[in-house]
């Protein structure tokens, strides 16, 4: 289990989708069954705040054969942690070697898994509906300031903010997805 980060929000950098794909570009190159990666979570929403940590989430197409083969996934720097409490995900994060700090978080699903979709929803829902993307920041600065120490706990604080408006998120994806 991935210890807890401090959480200091910035505000949205634009290099970060340029990053999220480098980092990408670099997990794939180690992970033989990723098909594609989605840059996900506050990093990937424009004009919100965020921790400076991406979310990637790679594709793959068998997910044991990923949690077998995480030695050489693990060498160039990330650090499995198994499902870490999703059933079906293989969870990965790296840190910065010079600074302890984290780089990213990776989690990974098989083709088809529903947990796919959800966080693609949740992703492209705030993107269009500016409105929800603030009040999510606005969540977020509260849980921050609760748990400044925290990132597991910031993470549950965000959680009943967010599950009723994913719930939204998934309805309006499957008509415009």
């Amino acid at each position: 289990m991935p210890l807890p980060i401090a959480v200091q929000l910035q505000p949205h950098d634009s290099n970060w989708s340029k990053l999220a794909a480098e980092e990408a570009n670099r997990f794939r190159s180690n992970a033989k069954s990723v098909i594609r990666v989605h840059h996900i979570g506050s990093t990937s929403i424009p004009g919100i705040m965020a921790k400076p940590v991406l979310d990637l989430m790679p594709v793959v197409s068998d997910i044991h054969a990923l949690g077998l083969a995480t030695a050489s996934i693990e060498g160039p720097g990330y650090e499995f942690h198994g499902a870490f409490g999703i059933e079906g995900r293989c969870y990965f994060t790296r840190d910065d070697p010079k600074t302890g700090k984290r780089i990213a978080n990776v989690h990974c699903f098989a083709e088809g898994d529903p947990h796919i979709a959800r966080h693609l929803a949740f992703r492209d829902y705030l993107r269009s509906t500016s409105r929800l993307a603030k009040e999510y920041e606005r969540e977020k600065l509260r849980c921050a300031a609760l748990h400044p120490d925290d990132s597991h706990a910031y993470s549950n604080c965000k959680d009943a903010w967010i599950k009723p408006i994913e719930a939204e998120a998934i309805a309006w994806f499957k008509g415009n997805g």
